[in-house]
């Protein structure tokens, strides 16, 4: 809340209630534009639907994994895939807004500096328990199988939707810091591009090549496929959890502040 809005309010509520409740307001308003453009979603789950059913029937008979079922083994990552890429959206959304000059209009309100990215991502979140939720309804009629239980089956969901949570917030300062939309997906392609397919995704670390293999195992989408990889089929959890937990903790640690301060400096 900036201290020009102050006055304005009414008293009886803290300056946490307001940002909280400014949040909200925010949150529903991109919800409700989801609802009018039901497009924004079906969009955003046809290319992993494309991408199931063609590594599960064309590539899937090529390629041998660990677990045996290359479904299996192929889900989890395009879990993650579809939670990183749809973080895009997070920062397109943003630059159009600022480009029809609502972000302009949002600063001339009496509501909290934060509100209008905690409301963008969480919003943001919400589609991505949908989408997610759809992604593994399809795995399930194509072969996909919970090798653990449904509480480890839960904990990699709620894993993986923090990790996109925390790339929406990086992808929240490119688009502030974008021109138009256009631009900003533009930018973010490129960025996200290398870490979601030179990663465990969809092939095994050791058919890659030794110096790939470096960066491929040390990168956070690979660190959190593993990771739900691992509760969902099994297999050693603690360490592949904790790695994914300080990844997205650290990258929401670093890109909150950073698109918060930057969304204070725009124009």
């Amino acid at each position: 809340m900036t201290s020009a809005a102050a006055p304005t309010r009414a008293p009886g509520r803290s300056r946490l209630g307001w940002m909280v409740s400014d949040t909200l307001a925010i949150t529903g308003r991109n919800l409700l534009t989801y609802v009018r453009l039901p497009q924004l979603v079906v969009f955003s789950t046809i290319q992993p639907i494309m991408f199931v059913l063609i590594f599960r029937y064309v590539f899937g008979g090529a390629i041998a994994t660990p677990t045996g079922s290359y479904v299996d083994y192929l889900l989890p990552g395009i879990f993650v895939q579809t939670v990183a890429f749809g973080a895009i959206g997070t920062g397109v959304g943003l630059a159009e807004d600022l480009r029809k000059g609502l972000i302009e209009r949002f600063r001339s309100l009496p509501m909290a500096s934060s509100a209008v990215l905690g409301g963008r991502t969480t919003a943001d979140l919400i589609r991505n328990v949908f989408v997610v939720s759809l992604m593994a309804a399809v795995g399930f009629l194509v072969g996909f199988r919970v090798h653990t239980g449904p509480g480890s089956f839960l904990v990699g969901i709620v894993l993986l939707l923090l990790f996109g949570y925390a790339l929406s917030w990086g992808f929240a300062l490119v688009g502030l810091s974008a021109a138009n939309a256009e631009t900003a997906q533009a930018t973010a392609f490129p960025l996200l591009f290398p870490l979601v397919f030179a990663s465990s995704a969809f092939v095994p670390l050791e058919t890659m090549p030794g110096w790939l293999q470096a960066f491929a195992g040390n990168q956070p989408v690979t660190v959190t496929v593993d990771a739900v990889r691992a509760l969902m089929l099994g297999g050693p959890v603690g360490r592949p959890v904790l790695e994914s937990l300080a990844w997205s903790l650290g990258l929401l640690a670093l890109f909150a502040p950073l698109a918060v301060r930057r969304y204070r400096r725009t124009q």
